[in-house]
């Protein structure tokens, strides 16, 4: 544990004994202020270093710039950055990553590539070893922060290209950049491309670790793919890699999600077989199964049994229950266990008041449903068109025609209508 409070207390301790500090004692100063999120006084510690006359190392500066980027000011720290360097000061790889990562994590890839070429241009494009040498750009964690952000937005193509840039300037890419592109890949629903990157990454002499074939296995579930993603486990296990809860985790879901309970419950034992202990998303994901598959009995089994083994269920088991719950009928179970979440202070999101909403319906309670959509909005959470859907459509199976329409005006002027009818065609 870090003990920022500490140092800091040291550090006016000394100051009150006329120890003079001294310009590595307030770096470190600046340091703790940044990591307690404190800016305003690690900045005025920067004021005392120039008071005193000391010039403030890149390292400094840099720590400045992320305390600013950890706080979500990433522009203020490009401002920062903008007047350092104006000032003669020299940034680093470290300084540029953190700028690149801090843009790269709000979508800001746009000025993330900006920044990139304003590096490039200053370095007048040298060639690779004197780049290195400035230690300015050829890094392959600055590519792979600026890989991550392209891919975070869904720009799998410039991702791509960027490691082919990569590639052109002597950089060579590690397991982290093509796990980085596959990952991309997969979240845009092209796990076909992630399975060729795959196989480049082999033919160049990176060898895949368990993430690359987890991001694969995921992919490929997502894409309804699972006897694929089967034979991919049973690969790694050939290769005598050891797949980690995660890759489990996503099998196990991507089963759930096929029908396939039984094979579920196999790779689970199989899974504490070798060592991986299931979590709270494992277990979500057979619950959510049973009830889909109508098992309602077990799939409450199973969340009592999650409670008795210590795992705490989180938002989405809830969810995934109270809907069973209403689908088989136990709508008043499933409103306790709504009430529940409320009383401990979830954060309660639409697909959960939708899925209660849904249960109301069902048992021909339109008041209550129309209540809980009032008050889901009460309560700062926007009901999205399945929402406006569930209801009104149940309202016309019902012959209440004025509330349905009623409603639908309100949809159309929230924007939520997808241009089909409510009556199944």
């Amino acid at each position: 544990m870090k003990h920022y409070p500490i140092a800091i207390s040291l550090s006016k301790q000394m100051e009150a004994k006329g120890i003079e500090p001294n310009l590595v004692t307030l770096s470190i100063l600046i340091n703790c202020f940044c990591h307690m999120g404190q800016m305003a006084l690690s900045f005025s510690v920067l004021g005392k270093i120039l008071k005193l006359g000391y010039q403030p190392s890149t390292i400094t500066l840099t720590t400045l710039m992320k305390g600013l980027c950890l706080k979500g000011e990433v522009k203020k720290s490009l401002h920062f950055h903008d007047k350092v360097v104006a000032q003669g000061f020299q940034m680093n790889q470290v300084s540029y990553a953190t700028l690149l990562n801090g843009l790269c994590k709000i979508g800001e890839t746009r000025c993330a590539i900006k920044l990139l070429r304003m590096i490039e241009d200053r370095s007048t494009r040298p060639d690779v070893s004197e780049m290195n040498a400035r230690g300015i750009f050829s890094d392959v964690i600055t590519y792979n922060t600026l890989m991550c952000g392209f891919c975070l937005v869904g720009k799998v193509k410039e991702a791509k290209n960027l490691l082919a840039v990569m590639t052109k300037e002597g950089v060579k890419p590690d397991v982290v950049a093509y796990n980085t592109l596959m990952d991309g890949y997969c979240l845009v629903g092209g796990v076909q491309d992630a399975k060729q990157i795959l196989h480049a990454m082999i033919q160049t002499g990176v060898n895949p670790d368990v993430c690359s074939y987890t991001i694969i296995i995921n992919g490929l579930c997502k894409s309804k793919r699972v006897d694929e993603a089967m034979n991919l486990l049973r690969g790694m296990l050939h290769k005598n890699m050891v797949p980690d809860r995660v890759t489990y985790s996503s099998l196990i879901d991507g089963l759930c999600k096929s029908g396939r309970i039984t094979s579920a419950l196999g790779l689970m034992k199989e899974m504490h077989h070798r060592g991986q202990q299931a979590d709270v998303v494992t277990y979500t994901s057979l619950l959510d199964g049973l009830c889909k598959n109508e098992n309602f009995d077990k799939a409450t089994a199973l969340f009592m049994k999650m409670k008795e083994w210590g795992i705490q269920p989180n938002k989405y088991t809830y969810t995934a229950l109270i809907d069973g719950l209403c689908k088989s009928g136990r709508l008043k179970n499933a409103q306790e266990l709504f009430q529940h979440l409320l009383v401990k202070g979830y954060c309660i999101n639409v697909w959960t008041y939708t899925v209660m909403i849904s249960g109301l319906c069902k048992e021909g309670m339109f008041d209550e449903a129309l209540a809980m959509k009032s008050k889901m909005e009460d309560n700062g959470c926007i009901p999205n068109a399945v929402t406006f859907e569930i209801i009104i459509r149940s309202l016309f199976e019902k012959d209440e025609n004025d509330k349905a329409e009623k409603l639908l005006h309100e949809m159309i002027a929230k924007g939520l209508v997808r241009f089909r009818n409510f009556h199944g065609r």
